[in-house]
């Protein structure tokens, strides 16, 4: 059976939950289309989390991506949406979310989102 793009982000145990230490994961090959025009939009984004109980599965997270491939997006609108998306899945102890979208009509986007768990638990985001 063929892989497929699905929304569905899958996450294992944390194999140090007693440690806080970052994972960095680069994904280059980002795609979705311009809500305006139709055209493609092509990205990398750039995230590093410090997990808690969970980590995010990387295969799920390529088929998770892979979604936004015929969908209309703002580059600021996905990058956040992902980030939600991303710490629903894994509740990290904080996470970092940047989206490098290529150069268009001469105007390269950098949106950067983040995460981090409140003192009391709660959870607080930073744009």
């Amino acid at each position: 059976m063929p892989t497929r793009p699905r929304k569905l982000l899958e996450t294992f145990p944390n194999p140090a939950p007693e440690r806080d230490y970052e994972i960095r994961l680069t994904c280059p090959e980002f795609t979705c289309v311009c809500p305006r025009t139709g055209q493609p939009d092509f990205g990398t984004f750039s995230l590093t989390y410090v997990p808690d109980r969970a980590c995010i599965e990387l295969k799920s997270l390529k088929l998770y991506l892979w979604s936004f491939r015929d969908e209309g997006h703002y580059h600021e609108a996905v990058t956040n949406r992902i980030l939600d998306d991303l710490v629903a899945a894994a509740r990290p102890r904080s996470m970092r979310l940047v989206g490098q979208f290529n150069v268009r009509g001469g105007i390269g986007t950098v949106v950067s989102a983040e995460y981090e768990r409140g003192r009391r638990g709660g959870a607080r985001r930073r744009r």
